[in-house]
């Protein structure tokens, strides 16, 4: 596993200034890739909700001072509870900040912000709006990106019932292009009597494209990766078992002493690692 920070843990120290000396403090706590989530990008976004939209230039710029870290991008997108336009000016700006960033790998994660009305068990819960999702995969597949797709509002279970279905109506040559980031942590917090690793274990390993750690302890969200309410150790078990090798994020949360926060998260879960880079 490649274990790496996201932006949106440096909500305060962007307060203070611009993204690039934050990379570079991550880069120096031993992260190897950066999750670069949309309203934490400094100088490299513009705009707000529908009218946001990448800089790509100096997403060019800040990519090129870090040749040994990998990049992915992050946005928040109502993918499952609307009908998004593969061809909409701003899906197709997200796709071009994704293969700024990713170089011979982009990645686009999209986030759906919108509430879940219930638990999707059945293909028949599944709401048509959400189907537009294979529509998005199929155009990012066309253009080399991959697509993970992440809703705090449904189980893993459910979600992997969704990609499941949309990859079912994408060519067989684009369906690897569909996945899941998988966080366990949320779970848990919004179905507290689920088993988030359960379901993890039962994801086919080309489902999982990005996984977040992060902690809680009774709900509440511990600012490092640490002993609480998710057995962190199976979860990296579970993982290694399965063979993979994609990046694992610390999505800890805001703090005056992230990056010493950042540094005790690696170190913890390196501690039940043998295959971490």
């Amino acid at each position: 596993m490649i274990f790496g920070a996201i932006t949106n843990s440096w909500r305060l120290q962007l307060e203070q200034g611009d993204l690039l000396p934050l990379v570079q403090e991550a880069q120096s706590r031993n992260s190897k890739h950066v999750e670069l989530r949309q309203t934490c990008l400094g100088s490299c976004e513009t705009g707000k909700d529908q009218d946001w939209r990448p800089v790509l230039p100096n997403l060019q710029s800040l990519v090129d001072r870090f040749p040994d870290l990998s990049f992915d991008l992050a946005m928040a997108l109502p993918c499952l509870s609307q009908r998004i336009d593969p061809m909409g000016e701003q899906f197709q700006a997200a796709l071009e900040g994704a293969k700024v960033v990713g170089r011979s790998q982009p990645h686009l994660r999209l986030v759906d912000p919108a509430p879940a009305e219930s638990v999707w068990e059945s293909s028949d819960d599944i709401p048509a709006e959400a189907m537009g999702l294979a529509d998005l995969a199929r155009e990012a597949a066309r253009q080399g990106v991959i697509i993970s797709v992440e809703n705090s509002g449904q189980p893993i279970r459910s979600m992997a019932l969704l990609v499941t279905q949309a990859r079912a109506a994408m060519p067989e040559s684009e369906r690897a292009f569909l996945g899941l980031c998988p966080d366990p942590t949320n779970q848990l917090r919004r179905f507290p009597g689920s088993d988030p690793l359960a379901e993890l274990e039962a994801l086919p390993v080309d489902m999982i494209k990005i996984i977040h750690f992060k902690q809680a302890g009774n709900g509440d969200p511990h600012p490092a990766v640490d002993d609480g309410d998710l057995d962190c150790r199976r979860m990296m078990q579970l993982l290694e078992a399965k063979g993979y090798q994609g990046a694992a994020i610390m999505e800890i949360p805001p703090h005056e002493d992230v990056f010493e926060n950042l540094s005790e998260s690696f170190s913890y879960l390196q501690g039940f690692s043998a295959g971490t880079k």
